[in-house]
């Protein structure tokens, strides 16, 4: 996966806006105070700090879960569930290009809070994150319902087109139902 396209410098300050957002609005929609809040317990990277195994092709984002451990302690009830978001970059690149009316404002608001849904929810015990395939369909299904709920009243230039670009994952499948 050489010579992928990676954001510039530009399009990092637009990705940090939209992570610094995507907090903010997850955080009101699970009503989660700053010691509720899941800092320390994930981050998010773009390409150029990823390592080979962390960069996919197809997804615009790939969650990984890594277990971290508390400098102070030696045992393993240190041990917690640490979360890397790792954007990616070539995949949201090629949809900019071949949809020149969507932005990467809203764009990436939109997959950074598709993907913290997604740490609450494993953080919260109500999805486990070793689900089966057919599981992990629905919950996509769930998750994508939930960030378009989050975005739906979002003042951003350009939302709507994202909103739309993702409605076809809103859908149910024939005889599944989403809670």
């Amino acid at each position: 996966m050489d010579n992928l396209a990676a954001f510039s410098r530009d399009h990092i300050k637009t990705v940090d806006s939209a992570v610094a957002m995507s907090e903010e609005l997850v955080s009101n929609a699970y009503k989660m105070s700053s010691s509720q809040w899941l800092r320390g317990k994930y981050d998010v990277k773009t390409l150029s700090d990823l390592t080979p195994d962390e960069i996919v092709d197809g997804p615009f984002a790939q969650l990984i879960r890594y277990e971290g451990q508390r400098k102070d302690s030696t045992l393993g009830t240190g041990a917690y569930d640490f979360y890397k978001i790792c954007l990616q970059d070539h995949s949201i690149l090629s949809v900019l290009e071949q949809y020149p009316e969507i932005a990467l404002m809203p764009f990436t608001l939109y997959v950074v809070i598709h993907e913290l849904v997604h740490v609450v929810r494993f953080s919260m015990f109500v999805q486990n994150f070793e689900a089966s395939e057919d599981e992990m369909m629905v919950e996509e299904k769930r998750v994508h319902r939930k960030t378009h709920d989050i975005l739906i009243g979002v003042r951003v230039s350009g939302m709507e087109k994202v909103l739309n670009f993702f409605n076809q994952w809103r859908e149910p499948f024939g005889e599944l139902r989403i809670y």
